[in-house]
């Protein structure tokens, strides 16, 4: 159980965290509701990664895409924030170009499906950039193995891919069929999934997927987040690269471990456990996910299956 403020009105919620195998109970909320790995190459001469994750950032990165490079890059890193990021479909190509075994079978229906667009309900609050730049890009348009579609995450929105490769075995064991952040608020909960239905008597689940996205925050975005592994990581990672961007910041105006500024990398990844920035929870959320990294969890053998 957690216990957060609110962005409004600095009423207290109690949070009933129960994530499926591997994952971590996971907030994420916009203000309505309420660094980086090293890299080892650049997704394209123009959008080099930040060596630094408390780089400074731009006014707001360029929507012209990256000039596409000859060959995939061996590893996409972190882009610094205001830089332009690679085109869509520039990173699915990369992603296809790069053989990844599926490791996780059950994921094979969710990984054949694409996403869907979402509203401006997922950023409302946040600096108007958020609406304007990085909503219109999610979309989870994209299918391959849970690997590629991982990685083509990380190329799309400029994060360096082992820290979303480390950030879903935390959340998820990368399983999408994972369900997590039971409570008793049946309102809370998406269409289908009802108190009881999904196996716990009573309770409901308010996250789904392989980043345990969180429907009552992100409710334009169902069923995507529930049916599709691509849109389940694509939502997560806007939603993160507008916390690196600077455009939530509303995160100063709520509890805080310290200011909130553009170019924290894994700032804004303790963001999508707490809801906050800083704080503890989120500290300690970052250094498991780090760990995780370190070990390189994926590639161990008993990560399969």
């Amino acid at each position: 159980m957690r216990l957060r403020l609110t962005g409004t009105g600095l009423c207290l919620v109690l949070l009933l965290s129960g994530c499926g195998t591997g994952a971590a109970a996971s907030f994420h909320p916009g203000p309505a509701a309420a660094g980086s790995a090293g890299a080892t190459s650049t997704p394209s001469a123009s959008t080099p990664p930040s060596a630094d994750p408390t780089a400074s950032a731009a006014a707001s990165p360029s929507s012209r895409p990256a000039p596409a490079a000859s060959a995939a890059p061996a590893h996409f890193g972190t882009v610094a924030a205001g830089a332009a990021l690679p085109a869509p479909g520039q990173c699915a190509a990369w992603a296809k170009a790069t053989p990844f075994p599926e490791n996780k079978p059950g994921n094979a229906a969710a990984n054949q499906r694409a996403g869907q667009h979402i509203g401006t309900d997922i950023f409302n609050g946040d600096d108007a950039r958020a609406n304007r730049l990085i909503a219109p890009r999610v979309d989870g348009q994209f299918t391959g193995t849970t690997g590629q579609i991982l990685r083509w995450v990380a190329c799309k929105w400029g994060i360096d891919e082992d820290i979303v490769l480390a950030q879903a075995a935390v959340e998820s064991w990368w399983r999408q069929s994972t369900r997590g952040d039971f409570g008793t608020d049946a309102t809370a909960c998406p269409p289908g999934h009802g108190l009881g239905v999904d196996g716990t008597a009573g309770q409901c689940p308010q996250s789904y997927g392989i980043l345990q996205t969180r429907y009552p925050y992100m409710k334009s975005g169902w069923p995507g987040i529930g049916d599709s592994t691509a849109m389940s990581a694509d939502l997560a990672y806007g939603i993160w690269r507008a916390c690196f961007e600077g455009y939530e910041t509303w995160l100063n105006t709520v509890e805080q471990g310290q200011h909130y500024a553009a170019g924290d990398a894994w700032g804004c990844v303790g963001r999508w456990f707490s809801g906050r920035w800083h704080t503890a929870a989120g500290d300690t959320y970052v250094a498991k996910v780090r760990d995780y990294l370190a070990r390189k969890v994926w590639q161990q053998p008993d990560f399969a299956g």
